[in-house]
């Protein structure tokens, strides 16, 4: 009888407790743990002191996002992202279309929660896109370095599938 046993999982974190995967320069993940207590919780949106971003709060807007539902891929030109995840299961991916990083044409990914709350600065230039992977409406709120030009908008699309981002969502998405 032979023996079967499967593919051996590859390495995820380190020894230190960091995930292991490639990484997008100026791509940074805050986590910003819950104070709970009998009453309830306070979670940190955003702290001048974490010294995560240097571009004051000039705007803010809130998104929800229906259960399997996927926003993006998107990139901006001009403005940089600060979302915050608040409520739901989230998994983020992210594109390095910037021909001058040092991470071009990295991807990263990463799932977040209520349980695992971040705020998530993403540079211009770098595709992003967000599925909800849970059963109830998500939602973040944005912090651009720039207000919402009704006018112009600092957004371009891609579609969900195409030739640029090597990943699916329905594949690789959960």
């Amino acid at each position: 009888m032979s023996q079967h046993i499967g593919i051996k999982d590859k390495q995820l974190i380190s020894l230190e407790g960091k995930v292991l995967q490639d990484e997008i320069e100026g791509l940074i993940i805050h986590r910003t743990p819950p104070i709970e207590d009998e009453r309830g919780e306070v979670v940190e949106v955003y702290r001048p002191s974490w010294n995560i971003s240097s571009e004051p709060m000039v705007y803010a807007y809130a998104a929800t996002i229906r259960p399997q539902v996927i926003k993006g891929w998107i990139v901006h030109k001009l403005q940089d992202d600060r979302i915050f995840v608040n409520r739901g299961v989230q998994l983020w991916a992210f594109f390095d279309n910037r021909e001058n990083s040092p991470t071009y044409k990295n991807f990263m990914k990463i799932t977040v929660s209520e349980r695992n709350r971040s705020l998530i600065i993403i540079p211009k230039g770098v595709y992003h896109a967000v599925k909800n992977i849970g059963i109830d409406e998500a939602q973040f709120i944005n912090f651009p370095t720039m207000p919402y030009n009704r006018a112009s908008p600092d957004k371009y699309r891609l579609p969900v599938k195409n030739d640029l981002i090597p990943f699916d969502f329905t594949k690789d998405g959960q």
